[in-house]
């Protein structure tokens, strides 16, 4: 792959091994919460569905939308797969600067609501 034009992703794919090989073999991803299930039906969020693009394209669209969001502003991130790796990258670049809840874990579909906490 020809990085020139994307030296921000390649920055990105470079470290995330790097990320993962440094974490505890305990650490566990965030599960389902049938309260934040609930909220999501109440509270509308935008849905960001990249099942169409091609998968060089996925992660630039969904730091992308992340990037754009206001304090305590969300999106749902609609996948074929589980986006485990996207979570570690976030945690990679933006800890605590971000929410993950599984809203429908597939195996078809998979949705995650992604948000930058309220101030």
């Amino acid at each position: 792959m020809d990085r020139s034009g994307l030296p921000r992703a390649a920055d990105r794919l470079n470290g995330l091994p790097h990320y993962l090989a440094g974490l505890p073999a305990t650490e566990a991803l965030p599960v389902p919460n049938p309260s934040t299930e609930e909220s999501a039906m109440t509270t509308a969020s935008p849905e960001l569905d990249v099942r169409q693009e091609i998968p060089a394209r996925r992660h630039e669209l969904i730091f992308a939308t992340y990037g754009a969001l206001t304090a305590g502003a969300s999106f749902v991130l609609v996948n074929d797969h589980d986006p485990k790796p996207l979570y570690y990258q976030f945690a990679a670049e933006h800890a605590g600067q971000f929410t993950w809840d599984y809203l429908e874990l597939g195996p078809e579909v998979w949705k995650v609501r992604i948000g930058r906490p309220a101030a």
